[in-house]
């Protein structure tokens, strides 16, 4: 006999199998720093491609989530003024050319999916009036951005976010703080999460992994720490760095279950080396990279 499912419930979130790491910056800041719009396909057993030529707008410090159970999206971003564009992902991992952008051009964001076929965009940083924010961006499970949502929780930039639970999202960390808010299964944003545990920093990436955890790595002044997230959204305290620690990496899930770190930045340079996530989420050490190192990109899954 079938299970019965309730009419109001929500599908948990799909375990995708590939991810893909898009846009960033290479290079020294200040000096020869190019924006760019490349991509790097990551297979189902966490093996990073070479490089494929970029679509869409070159920029960094943008956001990425996947969403419809099986797409992708980035959006936000400098490229060098700050935008709203956005660039679907689709199922075989093709992205496609810019979108006009929807809601408040900011950078320094993150996005995460809920609900198993939606994402969200949260946060970030805007020149004008020059100020950290706290509005939210929902994406329908047909990749269409809405506009803003009225922020909740304390504002802030260089914030992860990540799925748990499933069916639900998290924002973390950012502008020194070690602040998080959780996103339910309809993409409600709650307030601020009283002591996450955790040292406080900002340029903070964060996946999801064994289907129903998270995992928040990195960040500035150059951690390896990590913290893992439970299936209810509890922060964990700070586990040891394993690999190069950095801050402005890429994450996102692959294989199902696991994920990967990519990049970041370094001791002076745009760094390409990735570390796997088990299921259990445990990091493994620095892989030699195989893409154009770069930092402030983003990454997301796919099929």
């Amino acid at each position: 006999m079938f299970p019965i499912i309730p009419a109001n419930s929500v599908a948990e979130e799909a375990a995708n199998d590939e991810g893909i790491i898009g846009f960033g910056t290479s290079g020294t800041p200040g000096v020869d720093a190019a924006k760019t719009s490349l991509t790097n396909l990551v297979s189902n057993a966490g093996v990073v491609a070479t490089d494929t030529a970029g679509v869409g707008t070159a920029r960094s410090s943008l956001a990425a989530t996947q969403y419809g159970g099986d797409k992708g999206i980035f959006g936000f971003g400098t490229a060098p003024s700050i935008v709203a564009l956005t660039n679907l992902v689709s199922n075989a991992g093709v992205v496609a050319s810019d979108t006009a952008g929807v809601g408040t051009a900011r950078y320094s964001l993150a996005a995460c999916s809920f609900g198993g076929d939606k994402g969200i965009f949260g946060f970030g940083y805007t020149d004008a009036p020059n100020q950290n924010e706290s509005m939210t961006n929902l994406v329908s499970n047909a990749g269409v951005v809405a506009t803003d949502t009225a922020g909740v929780g304390t504002a802030r930039n260089g914030l992860g976010a990540c799925e748990y639970g499933g069916d639900k999202g998290i924002f973390g960390f950012g502008s020194a703080s070690a602040i998080s808010n959780l996103v339910s299964n309809t993409g409600v944003v709650a307030s601020d999460q009283a002591a996450t545990t955790g040292t406080g920093r900002s340029s903070v990436v964060a996946c999801s992994f064994g289907g129903d955890k998270g995992i928040f790595f990195g960040g500035y002044s150059y951690h390896a720490t990590t913290n893992l997230v439970s299936n209810a959204g509890v922060v964990a305290t700070d586990t040891a760095g394993v690999g190069t620690a950095r801050a402005s990496a890429a994450a996102c899930e692959y294989g199902g279950d696991k994920g990967i770190f990519f990049g970041g930045y370094a001791g002076g340079s745009a760094l390409g080396m990735t570390n796997l996530v088990s299921n259990a989420g445990v990091v493994a050490s620095d892989t030699a990279a195989v893409a154009t190192g770069r930092y402030t990109a983003k990454a997301c899954s796919f099929n």
